[in-house]
């Protein structure tokens, strides 16, 4: 079932020449197959949407880690993986793999954040002015009148010409930062200096106690209402065999999240507005600027011990020598479950983040099991838990992995790709970092599908999906989510706006929405294709020379 090829706008840097194919030494594998066409076929529109609507049922009250929904939406899953014919990839034999987790929150009422300021001290309101972090080793966190560095994005970039600490002295003091990082930086390059752990690792690593983030008024990932209702649930780590959070330093005394209200208090008697400041941040001057003011923060957390687990299932390959190789395929099941209401509803279901990944998914497994043989390497698939609370059942899985580290070649995650209109052209995130870029271009070209580049590097995609927990173990992964063709006169960035401001991480994330099932069943036909080709190659993928996240984690 070969479609007629579109055209292909290839990446930056991501090529496809005809007598190769990432790092084959035989060519292109054939995708012009009876066993390749009868694999497309049998991914059909209507199981995208039956597993959608079974996933994000008000009955599974939202598949919040933990809960009797979150369980039986991962038994559905391990249910149909089980019917297409694979095999456990779980521990011990079994379908699932334990994932301890512990869930930590802040009492509001016993927690609070104070700003001194040469004519007073300002006590902020909790939700309205700021949120705090969760603590998720200590019951009890304080920070008494600690001087406060202001430090642009709070980024530290020399590769990249970029250092917000080069001038600044932070020992002992609380850093203050804007959400983001320079907009000059490459996308991918961008998401990883914006992730919180990046900042709060490169803050702690210079000796501050504590981080306090806001974002510029202009910032499209600014929700206050929603962050704050959010926050609210608290945050989780997974547990290793000790007991011991994989998060947390004890050198952290402190972690808040603050309104603009908080901002300006805390910029009183600077020698440079704030206004000036975020216009430099913008303008991607690197800046440290010690405050004239002083923050006290107060944090009491409570814990709880949370069992959840990961469902694993595999194909084993057909070559003798590569079976023991895995090409994996990950999708969150878990979401919000009930939270704060809103017009009346408080089930957070999840439909597209993500219940659609998740059954992607399973129609990529049926797309395997039905070749007439199995791919050379094996193929894992995954359902995993905690995405929504940093990424944890895949980090979990990749440091405590039930086949060795070392056989993972390649991952992909499906999450949210936006099933709003026909897929015309993709994103495929970290095509242009690995020998998995001329993959995706492969079976792009077969489905004629035109590929992209980042059009809302502004949202740091790149690290907000399973598959990074890949990459920071140095294992190459792509994360193909669409593009903003949608075939008519709608105009496919606005509806990724639109969707993004009124009903991400909302109870509005249901089934009533007007999704397009037959985007589903091509997103899980590319993503079929491109790991086809991978398990069929010769060689593994392997990072591009001189790349940026191939010399940060390749290593590992």
């Amino acid at each position: 079932m070969r479609h007629t090829c579109r055209y292909i706008p290839l990446l930056t840097g991501l090529t496809l020449v005809a007598s190769a194919c990432g790092n084959s030494t035989s060519g292109p594998v054939p995708l012009d197959t009876a066993g390749v066409d009868a694999a497309l076929a049998s991914v059909e529109p209507a199981m995208i949407e039956h597993h959608m609507s079974v996933l994000a049922h008000d009955s599974l009250a939202g598949r919040a880690p933990g809960t009797a929904g979150y369980d039986r939406a991962a038994a559905y899953a391990e249910e149909q993986l089980r019917a297409l014919g694979l095999q456990p990839a779980g521990a011990d034999g079994s379908w699932r793999q334990d994932v301890p987790l512990r869930q930590s929150t802040v009492v509001d009422t016993e927690s609070s954040l104070s700003v001194w300021t040469p004519i007073g001290t300002h006590t902020m309101t909790y939700d309205e002015d700021f949120y705090l972090g969760a603590d998720p080793l200590r019951e009890q966190v304080d920070i008494e009148l600690a001087e406060v560095v202001f430090v642009g994005f709070g980024v530290s970039a020399p590769d990249l010409g970029y250092d917000d600490y080069a001038d600044a002295d932070v020992d002992g003091k609380v850093v203050m930062y804007l959400s983001g990082a320079p907009a000059a930086f490459p996308s991918n390059e961008r998401a990883y200096y914006s992730s919180g752990a990046t900042k709060t690792t490169q803050a702690l690593a210079r000796g501050a106690i504590g981080t306090m983030t806001f974002w510029a008024p202009d910032d499209p990932r600014l929700r206050w209402d929603v962050n704050a209702a959010r926050s609210r649930r608290g945050s989780f780590a997974w547990l290793d065999a000790n007991g011991a959070p994989n998060r947390g330093d004890t050198q952290m005394q402190g972690s808040a999240s603050l309104n603009h209200s908080a901002v300006e208090s805390l910029f009183q008697g600077a020698y440079v507005s704030l206004n000036d400041a975020i216009a430099a941040a913008q303008a991607g001057t690197p800046q440290s600027i010690l405050l004239a003011t002083r923050v006290s923060i107060s944090t009491t957390t409570t814990h709880r011990d949370v069992d959840s687990f990961n469902v694993l299932a595999k194909l084993e390959g057909s070559d003798p020598e590569l079976r023991d190789e895995y090409v994996t395929y990950v999708g969150h099941v878990d979401h919000f479950g009930v939270g704060v209401e809103v017009n009346g509803d408080d089930i957070y279901n999840g439909a597209h983040d993500n219940a659609s990944g998740t059954s992607i998914v399973l129609e990529i497994a049926r797309a395997f099991t039905s070749l007439p043989e199995p791919p050379r390497r094996s193929v894992l698939f995954m359902i995993v838990t905690a995405e929504e609370w940093g990424l944890l059942g895949s980090d979990y899985f990749v440091q405590n992995s039930t086949v060795p580290q070392s056989s993972l070649v390649a991952t992909f995650s499906l999450d949210m790709p936006f099933l709003f209109h026909p897929l015309l052209d993709i994103v495929p995130y970290g095509a242009e970092h690995s020998s998995m870029g001329a993959s995706v271009a492969q079976a792009a070209e077969h489905m004629g599908l035109a590929i992209g580049p980042d059009p809302i590097p502004e949202q740091v995609l790149f690290i907000r999906s399973d598959h990074f927990s890949f990459i920071r173990q140095g294992i190459p992964a792509l994360f193909i989510k669409s593009g903003f063709e949608t075939g008519d006169e709608r105009d496919g960035s606005v509806m990724n706006t639109a969707f993004r401001q009124e009903r991400y991480h909302t109870p509005f994330d249901d089934m009533s929405q007007d999704f397009d099932f037959g985007a589903g069943a091509d997103h899980a036909r590319i993503n079929f294709l491109t790991g086809y080709v991978i398990a069929q190659e010769d060689d593994r993928p392997s990072w591009d020379t001189g790349d940026f996240f191939g010399g940060l984690f390749g290593g590992n």
